[in-house]
């Protein structure tokens, strides 16, 4: 198996990634990394959760001169939320090295990032709308710019940002090095790379596959209200060396941390609300042993890679079957075998069934002590589902107003819960057009007129386990 050390990585970066408990590297990761290290542009095809973070981010991290005060990389980003993410993940990997990441997105006080832009930054991670914004203040110059990133491109492309990230490169230098990475390639994803990245190498990493030999899979048909009850049941019938327990919301994670904390067992919670350092004490728990038990969501495990959980429980069925591979493969590693366990409700099982045909296996029905193997199926893999989209017309042709909401299917919002918290707010069911919900974001059509109040009321509302933020789309 490859390592970090072999990709010709600096040593100060081995030593970050060391600390942030990365052992070894993705599929991107081994691929991306020499490829962006030689100097080449790249497209990068790969799913999110692929570790694609690390693979542009290390390289661009070793060339930065950390004595040089100039913006010297530049990733854009389509929503706030991957921004922040990216900058956390790049500040733990350049800390060693006394880079500085600067983060500048919408919905922020754009003088403390101008503030933060004159105290230095070599690298800055922004959202398209801020970035052009502090580029038209002069608060942003890009003449040493050495290396941009256009994470994600496909849903920049989706939210109408690709003219926007057209003008961001024009203003960068011609010698530049590009990386642009993209789940899918759409023909304006294709034509963008084509006009602005000079005989890129592509690197391909096919959604994440599941070895099914070595992991025995489980469903288990319950109740909503009988869920808690059922895993507790679950758990001590499995007797599991350590398990991940996945569910869908922060607020579910900490209910369910709690019911089984207050039924003598050792487990910890892990989700995006928590502090870094408290989910890095988590994180070093569980890996270190201490913890068998781990209640989690998905974007709060990610690059959580530890070899000895024997369990994976899905407490929610997933939203995807791609998101369901990557939970059922945190187990089953390094030659052990592992077991999974998915509670779905009887209303669910058209959700479970696309699963077993995107795996190609069918999995058996768990009870206490069940060691059936799960059998395999010659239905062909499923791949990526289109977004929801709901449509309506208006009686009149009122000017309407493209917002932004910082949820999507990962935090388990369908379009009728959107449709149905905007109606909550005073709108009638065909003032409101549009509606598009993709992984990790959504968005909408409002009347213009009443755009302003919909974004300020909306922060009371409690959508996707968490408050509803809604911002008009450009930011």
């Amino acid at each position: 198996m490859t390592t970090f050390a072999e990709l010709g990585l600096a040593p100060q970066l081995l030593e970050a990634l060391t600390a942030v408990g990365y052992e070894n590297p993705s599929p991107i990761q081994e691929q991306a990394i020499p490829t962006l290290l030689d100097g080449r542009d790249m497209i990068g095809q790969a799913q999110t959760g692929s570790g694609k973070t690390a693979a542009f981010g290390l390289p661009l991290l070793q060339y930065v001169d950390p004595a040089d005060p100039d913006v010297q990389a530049l990733v854009l980003t389509p929503t706030r939320e991957l921004c922040i993410q990216v900058t956390q993940a790049l500040r733990s990997y350049g800390e060693k090295k006394g880079i500085d990441v600067v983060a500048v997105f919408g919905g922020a006080p754009i003088k403390t990032q101008q503030a933060q832009l004159r105290a230095g930054g070599q690298v800055v991670v922004g959202t398209v709308g801020r970035v052009k914004d502090l580029i038209s203040r002069h608060s942003l110059v890009l003449h040493s710019c050495r290396f941009v990133v256009l994470d994600e491109a496909d849903e920049m492309l989706a939210l109408g940002f690709l003219e926007d990230v057209e003008k961001i490169l024009a203003l960068t230098p011609g010698s530049r090095q590009t990386a642009l990475f993209s789940a899918t390639m759409p023909p304006e994803i294709r034509k963008l790379s084509e006009k602005y990245l000079y005989e890129p190498a592509l690197v391909k990493v096919k959604a994440e596959t599941l070895t099914v030999d070595s992991v025995e899979q489980f469903a288990l048909e319950v109740p909503q209200k009988d869920k808690p009850v059922e895993l507790a049941k679950v758990l001590k019938a499995e007797r599991p060396d350590q398990a991940i327990v996945f569910v869908r919301t922060k607020i579910r994670c900490d209910q369910l941390y709690r019911k089984l904390r207050d039924d003598g067992m050792n487990v910890r919670a892990l989700h995006g609300d928590m502090s870094q350092g408290s989910r890095d004490g988590v994180m070093l728990a569980f890996k270190g042993g201490r913890v068998p038990i781990l209640v989690a969501t998905d974007v709060a495990a990610r690059g959580l890679d530890v070899s000895t959980v024997t369990h994976v429980v899905n407490f929610d069925v997933p939203t995807s079957p791609d998101v369901y591979v990557h939970r059922i493969g945190r187990t089953g590693r390094v030659g052990r075998s592992g077991r999974s366990v998915t509670f779905y409700e009887p209303r669910q099982a058209a959700d479970l069934a696309a699963i077993e045909k995107h795996t190609g296996t069918k999995m058996s029905n768990w009870e206490s002590g069940a060691k059936t193997a799960p059998q395999k199926t010659t239905a062909p893999p499923k791949r990526h589902s289109k977004p929801e989209i709901a449509n309506g017309k208006t009686k009149d042709d009122a000017p309407g107003r493209r917002l932004v909401a910082g949820v999507g299917r990962a935090n388990g919002v369908e379009v009728r819960d959107l449709v149905t918290a905007l109606t909550g707010l005073g709108l009638e069911g065909e003032q409101i057009r549009n509606v598009k919900v993709l992984e990790r974001f959504s968005f909408v059509e409002v009347p213009e007129s009443q755009a302003n109040r919909i974004c300020s009321e909306a922060s009371g509302v409690e959508l996707g386990g968490g408050a509803l933020k809604l911002e008009p789309a450009g930011r």
